[in-house]
């Protein structure tokens, strides 16, 4: 998994089994992370527009994601003593370049064929296209993950998935579930963090505490008109990139204090996303790379009073594997030939079987 936060590669090992009563077991096993280069960073941030020679380009990276890819895969069995024999399948979301579905496409590169014959593992990917085929968003994918591992009979738990992009699983007893992307999770924390002091992340939101909240700026960005769109809704860096930030910002803005904002501003689209399609939830479970923003979670804890809100990790999965076993299990629907959509979350005609296979 490589997700829009752009960070690196997470690969997990994860081993689901189905009891008597059907209720799914899911157990990660081992995990293994590579991260990114910054030349890497770079060009897939740069291919997120058109520029020169755009195809070629997007091949030559595709390879490049795919043998990373496969150091991960590879990494991972070695450290686990696991041979490739024993994995049915590879779930491999790829990078995501263009997540337009109003328009009818998402991209997301990764040369599947290339990771088969590098791991000689069956590899599955392309999860997104068939369900905006079937005139749905084709994200998020992973409530119906979430339904099946964190889902409880008698309580009402909503899984919040802090990455580049955050989004919501809605998980009441006996109702339909609700699913969507809410806004900018990590992206923008990021990318101005480290436009400003050099390291990719702002570690516990510790650098944004030293700032105050822009609150004129605060309303703006909450002013896009995503917020008020109703799901299935996605989004990613089409919508909310540095351009769109800096269009807001005067120069007599510090850095810190924009920081604090963006901090706030993430916090806010998710809280009052809770508040509007989850206002019933008694629990809220957090993964994702922001769950380990402490300032952010104090953030969202103020704003969700007195909903308890902890982390997956009290679930059984910790917070920075639930999106990659999200994708070993998608691979696992496809291989059994199961949908791996839900049409209430994502707004498809129905449900559907997700992604390609590329045999071992």
């Amino acid at each position: 998994m490589s997700g829009t936060s752009l960070d690196g590669v997470d690969a997990v090992l994860t081993e689901f089994t189905q009891t008597s009563g059907q209720t799914l077991q899911s157990r990660v096993i081992n995990a293994h992370s590579i991260p990114f280069n910054q030349d890497l960073r770079e060009e897939l941030l740069s291919l997120h527009e058109s520029g020169h020679n755009e195809i070629e380009r997007t091949a030559l990276v595709g390879n490049q994601l795919s043998k990373l890819y496969a150091q991960a895969v590879n990494g991972l069995l070695e450290k686990t003593n696991i041979n490739p024999a024993q994995i049915s399948a590879i779930g491999c979301h790829g990078q995501t370049i263009r997540h337009r579905p109003e328009l009818g496409y998402t991209i997301q590169i990764g040369n599947a064929a290339l990771l088969a014959e590098l791991t000689g593992i069956t590899v599955v990917s392309d999860f997104r296209s068939r369900d905006i085929a079937a005139n749905g968003q084709g994200a998020p994918l992973v409530p119906a993950f979430h339904q099946a591992v964190f889902g409880h009979p008698n309580t009402n738990r909503t899984i919040i998935n802090i990455g580049g992009i955050a989004n919501l699983s809605v998980l009441n007893t006996g109702q339909e579930i609700i699913g969507f992307d809410s806004g900018p999770g990590n992206m923008l924390m990021d990318a101005w963090c480290e436009l400003h002091t050099g390291q990719r992340y702002d570690a516990s939101g510790k650098w944004a505490m030293t700032g105050n909240v822009i609150d004129e700026l605060l309303s703006k960005l909450l002013a896009h008109s995503f917020f008020n769109l109703t799901p299935p809704k996605s989004t990613g860096r089409d919508l909310f990139n540095m351009e769109w930030l800096t269009s807001y910002l005067k120069p007599e803005y510090l850095p810190q204090n924009v920081q604090r904002t963006l901090l706030a501003f993430t916090a806010h689209s998710i809280a009052d996303a809770v508040k509007r399609y989850a206002p019933n939830t008694h629990e809220i479970y957090l993964c994702g790379g922001g769950a380990f923003n402490d300032a952010l979670i104090l953030h969202l804890r103020q704003l969700l009073h007195p909903v308890k809100i902890e982390l997956t990790d009290v679930l059984g999965i910790n917070v920075s594997d639930v999106e990659a076993a999200a994708f070993a299990w998608l691979a696992r629907q496809t291989v059994l030939k199961a949908p791996g959509n839900l049409p209430c979350v994502t707004g498809a005609d129905g449900l559907r079987i997700l992604g390609a296979i590329y045999a071992s």
